[in-house]
């Protein structure tokens, strides 16, 4: 600390004052307009989204792969059936 002279230390109290100001603005900037914070989670919730499709659609194809493998498996065992 002692190689610190008076343009580092002028330096250092600026990244100092960035560091604490900008958080402070945004904070600000989002709670003082409750519409601001309202189309950020929009846009958060529209990022997710596209990013993850639905449980629900992931069920329904599920269900219907397991469909499928049954009807393979029943064809399957009605061929083994007729050759057997």
């Amino acid at each position: 600390m002692s190689s610190i002279g008076t343009s580092k230390g002028i330096l250092e109290i600026g990244k100092f004052a960035l560091y604490v100001s900008i958080p402070i603005g945004l904070m600000y900037t989002l709670a003082n307009n409750s519409e601001n914070m309202k189309k950020l989670i929009q846009m958060e919730s529209d990022q997710i989204e596209s990013a993850y499709p639905p449980a629900k659609r992931i069920l329904e194809a599920l269900r219907e792969l397991m469909a499928n493998s049954k009807d393979r498996e029943n064809k399957e065992i009605k061929s083994r059936s007729k050759t057997g």
